[in-house]
């Protein structure tokens, strides 16, 4: 490693800003001994890139799970002034609200077993997953242009949604100050036929269950309505897809030539940004509103379908069957949010990019059903290794602009791990261990191969260690379904 490194406190590493000409603050890593000599040095010169960005704030941090990304590493957290700092497309990522939503059942394992196959039979035919995939949902670019504005209030109106998934999504589902004006017709194009899908990559829709010897707190456990042995979950993971990558693509041209207008240099022409006060910035930030309302609505599209599935299969409605969702999560945005600095209270604009939102109880922005206890924050692992449901934190407030990790992070490329491991055998290994795998492609099935991710396990209790998020439960997956 090239840089200097300073040992805060056990798990969390400093970066000085005299290590980088430019830097305008520190640039803070966090993770065990063994993550951070894991990690390619391409994070480090990534987050100190971050933090000579105009504006910045405090630090750039990196969490546990980070690895080599465009722009900022996956996993950084960088929170700027509205007035003086900058939005970068590179800081929230090209799919935009990238995110993870997790329902529950009142169904068990000795229940769903039987019937697993049937049902992930009907799940893969009723979510379309895959490269260039298109969904059931057809609308006018008007009726488009509702959905980026309305996120899953349109859902509701549209009977897409329960009044409660509402609530049980980050923001409500829908964040303010959306502009479609400010979408192109292109970008406008590729995401109007995408709603309810889930696309390709490291997408995924997975039935878990929650392993009763692995509750960590149970009292924030039953809050999330976990109450019985080897209950059925469902976890979906995708985002904004091919609409929030042209946004994505758009402005960073547009931003190429606003920095020339305003003065900006950076060190990485992937950090291309705009001044966030700027029509530039301001242009940018409604058009990516628009993307994370879409997102909103593709997840909450999905659970309408998981729920017609099990419906199917179970003979049931999904209300007997206790298909609530427990909360909805964003990965890649942008938001405007509070902190204290300096004893100052602020609102800052704060980056995730593969990082999640971990705000503590009696945050006013998490819905009252879980205000006691804190936001659900829901950590996906690779399709082998399994997933973790924590609770947020007071600390992260304080500490890492109220963030925390967001899945495992990978440590080997798509093409590496093609390379080592062949689809059809990964696919029936994972049968022999009992669970049952729907791909449209094996090749994607590979790319995602358990051995291409880090431990989730030590990264979760990289975060537990913390403080800045807090382990309620394990999920282990049973059946796995992959574009």
């Amino acid at each position: 490693m090239q840089y200097k490194m300073n040992k805060i406190k056990e798990g969390v590493w400093e970066i000085p800003k005299s290590e980088k000409e430019g830097m305008l603050v520190p640039a803070r890593v966090l993770g065990t001994d063994k993550l951070i000599k894991e990690m390619d040095d391409g994070v480090f010169n990534q987050v100190t890139n971050v933090a000579c960005l105009p504006g910045i704030q405090k630090y750039a941090l990196c969490m546990p799970d980070g690895h080599w990304g465009y722009g900022f590493p996956i996993g950084g957290v960088a929170a700027f002034e509205l007035e003086k700092g900058v939005i970068s497309p590179g800081g929230i990522g090209f799919d935009i609200n990238c995110g993870m939503r997790l329902v529950k059942t009142n169904l068990t394992l000795e229940e769903v077993q039987p019937k697993l196959p049937q049902l992930m039979d009907k799940i893969f035919y009723s979510v379309p997953a895959g490269v260039g995939c298109k969904g059931f949902v057809k609308l006018t670019p008007n009726q488009f242009r509702e959905v980026m504005v309305k996120g899953v209030d349109w859902c509701i109106e549209n009977n897409f949604a329960w009044k409660e998934d509402k609530e049980r999504t980050e923001e409500s589902g829908r964040i303010p100050g959306a502009k479609p004006d400010k979408v192109s017709k292109h970008a406008l194009q590729r995401g109007i036929e995408q709603l309810g899908t889930l696309g390709s990559g490291n997408h995924y829709l997975e039935v878990q269950v929650a392993l009763t010897d692995q509750v960590y707190y149970p009292e924030a456990a039953k809050v999330f309505g976990v109450d019985r042995p080897n209950q059925i979950f469902v976890m979906v993971h995708c985002g904004s897809r091919g609409f929030g990558h042209q946004i994505g693509t758009d402005y960073l041209r547009i931003f190429g030539e606003a920095m020339r207008k305003y003065g900006i240099k950076v060190l990485d022409r992937e950090l291309a940004c705009a001044p966030f006060s700027s029509p530039e910035g301001q242009d940018y930030f409604g058009a990516m509103v628009c993307a994370a309302n879409s997102a909103f609505v593709n997840r909450q599209v999905i659970l309408h379908r998981i729920r017609e599935a099990f419906s199917e299969v179970f003979k049931k409605d999904p209300k007997e069957l206790g298909l609530e969702l427990i909360y909805d999560v964003c990965h890649n945005i942008a938001k405007i949010e509070e902190y204290q600095l300096n004893g100052e209270t602020k609102k800052l604009l704060v980056h995730r990019k593969g990082a999640t939102r971990s705000f503590g109880p009696n945050r006013p922005e998490v819905t009252e059903t879980y205000r006691k206890i804190g936001q659900p924050v829901i950590v996906g692992g690779s399709m082998e290794t399994g997933s973790f449901l924590l609770v947020g934190t007071e600390t992260a407030h304080r500490e890492t602009f109220g963030s925390t990790c967001h899945g495992s992070g990978r440590t080997m490329s798509r093409t590496e791990a093609k390379r080592r491991v062949r689809g059809t055998e990964l696919k029936a290994n994972m049968e022999k261990r009992g669970m049952v795998i729907r791909s449209v492609s094996m090749s994607g099935l590979a790319e995602e191969a358990g051995i291409a991710y880090k431990d989730i396990s030590e990264v979760v209790d990289a975060v537990d260690a913390l403080g800045i998020s807090k382990k309620v439960l394990q999920l282990k997956p049973i059946g796995n379904l992959k574009g």
